[in-house]
């Protein structure tokens, strides 16, 4: 998996390509926590390029949704197709977390 991590305004925006397996996940979760050792407290997850996300990798985006809401921060998703979103839909990770169909959408709502 690669990940791009981009600043936006007051968000950061973190891009995902390829497989969020247990392979990759932790790769996200160093990410995720030097993020937040920087401040960073507005994240938007953009999903258009991955093409595959296992319980590892969903359990990742849990946690650092939970790591945020200590600091009263924020996850939003954004580009959730095919595949993708079939798992967040049923492993009813869509009812949890702000989705929108473009990653300016989710910038728009911060």
């Amino acid at each position: 998996m690669e990940i791009d991590v981009r600043k936006e305004g007051q968000a950061v925006v973190i891009s995902l390509t390829g497989r969020m397996d247990a392979v990759a996940a932790p790769q996200f979760d160093r990410t995720a926590a030097d993020l937040l050792a920087q401040g960073d407290r507005r994240i938007i997850i953009d999903f258009t390029a991955l093409e595959y996300i296992s319980s590892a990798g969903l359990q990742s985006i849990l946690a650092l949704a939970k790591q945020l809401e200590d600091f009263e921060g924020t996850v939003i998703l954004s580009s959730l197709a095919g595949p993708v979103r079939e798992v967040f839909d049923i492993s009813g990770f869509s009812l949890i977390f702000p989705i929108y169909d473009r990653c300016e959408d989710a910038l728009a709502a911060l």
